[in-house]
């Protein structure tokens, strides 16, 4: 199981709020972030590693 944080951007790119995500593999953790869209822009990381960009078009 691995922690993913999932980063919810304002239209400036910065952080409003942030959650954890524990998913299996990389897969699992943008299908969990997609879920989650709700008109903002997000940032799914796996420590240092950016892992996917979303928005709600994704």
């Amino acid at each position: 199981m691995g922690n993913y944080r999932l980063y919810c951007l304002d239209g400036v790119g910065k952080v409003m709020s942030a959650e954890w995500i524990e998913a299996e593999d990389d897969e699992a953790a943008i299908a969990a972030a997609r879920e989650k869209i709700d008109g903002h822009r997000y940032e799914l990381w796996s420590n240092s590693r950016l892992v996917m960009r979303l928005d709600a078009q994704h």
